[in-house]
Formats: structure tokens, C-alpha cells, sequence
């Protein structure tokens, strides 16, 4: 499921984005503000942003240009009621992929949102590797040495979150929003249980993991 950002102070407009997009089967956060945009950019794994230009704390054009500068390559719409060219043209200076003005039609915008996560497909390498293993996420396999590696649909669906959020502190919370999704209700423990699960597959010695790490009181890290 590829998650989309919303970022809007208008709760009628983004209430709206997020029920046409979920409804597309898109993962949709909020952030009414520029501030809670950056920080929800920077934490979390996000495939596409679609962002407002007039917004409090930070507005639009802010918030592109501390994205790009801090390496940030999410595919970024920018949405404004304004129509100046110069305005337009300062956004996709700044980094923006594209420009979509007020009022704009929903159907317009959902093909927009198709066309910038198609270009994305062909950015992404097609294999992981780490160790002895190999991730192909064309074919959703995890092979070592070459032999397939028997997994279930959450634990390739953890290991690949893990893959693409490596480096990163993981909250149990976040795992479970990532992995499983906002709406389904399952424990902390249930997370724990997946992530030992996935350890026999990837680790020579789960007891002294090398890459799926626990970090005490707070969560997991990827490290590969």
C-alpha cells in the first residue's frame, strides 16, 4: 500500500484528499501545519506528499526546500490557489515534481498522483542484498545464496519496511502503522512475535542479530 502525505490547513480539503485517495486504497496521513509536515517527512516512510503552498508555522515553499536540502527524495504535488507562473516556477526550483492549482478536479489530481509514483518505479533498485541474502521485490521473494527463503506476506511485508526505512529507529507503534495499518488492532506483542519470526530467517545467530536489532524501550532498527 503506498502512503501518501496530505499536507493542508483546510480540514474540509484534506478530509476530502484523504477519503478520495483511501478509497483509491492509498495509506493517507494529515499534517494541518509546515512544522508537523517536516516532522512526519523525516520520520516516516512516505511515497508521495502532496502539499499545500499557504500554510501556518511553514508554508509550502519552506517545507519543499528543507525536504530536498536535507536528501529527501519523496515525489512532492504542490497544491495552491494561487496562479502565478513565477510561483508555480519557484516550486519546482525549490524541488516540487509538480503543480496542481485550486479548484482542481479530483479525477485530475488522482492521475497526476498515479503518474508521479509510476516515475518513482523505475528509480528503485529491484534487488536488496545484505549477507548471504537477497531481497527481489519484483517477484516478493527473499532468496540466500540464491535458494528461496519461505516467507509469510507480514514478514516480507516487515523485512521490506524494515529495507526501506534501514537506519531508522522504529517505534513498535510505527511498525504496527506501517505494517499491519492504522486501522487494524493487534498488541505490541504482536509485533515482537513477527520480528523473532523474521530473525530465524535472516540471522546466522538470532541471539546476536547483525542487522534486525533491538533497541531497548523504544524499538527496532535495520541496520544492512
Amino acid at each position: 500500500m503506498k502512503r501518501i502525505l496530505v499536507v493542508e490547513d483546510d480540514s474540509a480539503i484534506a478530509f476530502g484528499l484523504q477519503v478520495d485517495l483511501r478509497s483509491e486504497g492509498y495509506d493517507v496521513e494529515i499534517a494541518s501545519d509546515g512544522e508537523r509536515a517536516l516532522q512526519l517527512a523525516r520520520r516516516e516512510n512516505f511515497d508521495l506528499i502532496l502539499l499545500d503552498v499557504m500554510l501556518p508555522r511553514k508554508d509550502g515553499f519552506e517545507v519543499c526546500r528543507e525536504l530536498r536540502l536535507g536528501g529527501t527524495k519523496t515525489p512532492i504535488i504542490m497544491l495552491t490557489a494561487k496562479v502565478q507562473e513565477a510561483e508555480k516556477v519557484m516550486g519546482l526550483e525549490l524541488g516540487a515534481d509538480d503543480y496542481v492549482t485550486k479548484p482542481f478536479s479530483p479525477r485530475e489530481l488522482r492521475a497526476r498522483v498515479k503518474a508521479a509514483l509510476r516515475r518513482t518505479v523505475g528509480d528503485e533498485s529491484q534487488t536488496y542484498r545484505f549477507g548471504d541474502l537477497e531481497v527481489d521485490f519484483a517477484r516478493g521473494e527473499l532468496r540466500r545464496c540464491g535458494s528461496p527463503v519461505e516467507l509469510t506476506a507480514l514478514e516480507y511485508k516487515l523485512l521490506t519496511t524494515f529495507i526501506r526505512n534501514r537506519g531508522r529507529l522504529l517505534s513498535r507503534g510505527q511498525l504496527l502503522d506501517l505494517v499491519w495499518g492504522h486501522e487494524t488492532f493487534v498488541t505490541d506483542r504482536v509485533v515482537d512475535n513477527h520480528v523473532v519470526a523474521l530473525r530465524k530467517k535472516i540471522e546466522q545467530d538470532r541471539s546476536r542479530p547483525l542487522y534486525l536489532l533491538s533497541i531497548r524501550g523504544m524499538g527496532y532498527r535495520f541496520d544492512a
